[in-house]
């Protein structure tokens, strides 16, 4: 939690952002992420300064666990002074004990956002998905919360006031904005209007610029004349070049030839980055087999 300090932004951990999004469809199954097409809409979760803190903190709290599917968890939140925004012991369950910053006694609007990340953390015990190390687990909880429909309140916690500001969880604004920008894309969604912070409204509209250019790399169709010809010129090279897997540098697709077979390219697919390998023969449509996406292709 940023609290009048430095708030961090662009993009610092977006591969292990992607790697989350691939795990999340890998554990969960395609039919399975559908099942979250409808966010936590702001009225379910509002929190004002006359309703009474622990009521409202456990109404908030049992709104997410049935967002998140969880019926026979049950949480008991509290409240006390302390570093981070908040905490959740892992047990076994069904009770699980979250302690909340008393900051937050002060703040009762992000209470919500803080819940939205720590149940997400018990969702994800009870999926047995976790990142290995401290950091990178903390971005896979963040991404979840976010792609599957509540951490546009972690976002919407953002907020910048000449020197001072507040950040709630691990990724930057921008890497919220471009989770929240995958979801949207994915489902539909418009989250825009939900935002009370133009902070976070910022932070989403270069975060949805970010995932548009995801959707604009070669061998994709949409990919731009530059992106094309870079791509053309990679293909000759490795047409020429024969057996051995080229990477060319600093772009996402690369070239592999085994045997007699013809060459192919692997790229990611823009949905949920896991990678697709397809023949180079020209025009073609692929369909990426984790998140059934169909790609309109030029390899």
């Amino acid at each position: 939690m940023a609290d009048d300090g430095p708030v961090e932004h662009g993009y610092p951990h977006l591969d292990t952002v992607r790697a989350a999004i691939t795990a999340l469809y890998r554990r969960l199954s395609y039919d399975t992420v559908r099942t979250f097409s409808t966010s936590v809409a702001p009225a379910d979760v509002a929190f004002c300064d006359t309703d009474d803190l622990h009521l409202g903190a456990q109404r908030v709290a049992r709104e997410l666990v049935r967002h998140y599917r969880l019926p026979d968890a049950r949480l008991i939140v509290s409240f006390r002074e302390m570093k981070h925004a908040a905490n959740v012991e892992l047990a076994a369950g069904p009770e699980y004990f979250v302690e909340l910053n008393d900051r937050f006694r002060t703040h009762r609007e992000d209470i919500g956002a803080a819940l939205a990340h720590e149940v997400m953390h018990v969702y994800l015990h009870r999926l047995d998905l976790s990142f290995p190390g401290l950091r990178d687990n903390e971005i896979l909880t963040d991404t979840a919360a976010a792609y599957l429909g509540a951490g546009w309140l972690l976002l919407d916690a953002f907020r910048e006031h000449g020197s001072a500001s507040q950040k709630l969880g691990y990724l930057t604004p921008e890497e919220f904005g471009y989770v929240l920008a995958k979801r949207a894309l994915f489902f539909g969604e418009d989250p825009s209007t939900w935002f009370t912070s133009p902070q976070a409204y910022e932070a989403y509209v270069k975060g949805m610029a970010r995932a548009r250019r995801d959707e604009q790399q070669p061998p994709l169709t949409a990919a731009g004349w530059a992106g094309r010809r870079r791509y053309a010129r990679d293909r000759r090279h490795a047409q020429e070049h024969g057996r051995a897997q080229l990477v060319p540098a600093g772009v996402p697709y690369s070239f592999t030839a085994d045997g007699h077979e013809p060459l192919r390219v692997s790229f990611p697919c823009p949905t949920c980055h896991q990678r697709i390998r397809v023949p180079v023969r020209g025009r073609m449509r692929a369909r990426c087999a984790l998140c059934r996406t169909v790609l309109e292709c030029d390899t």
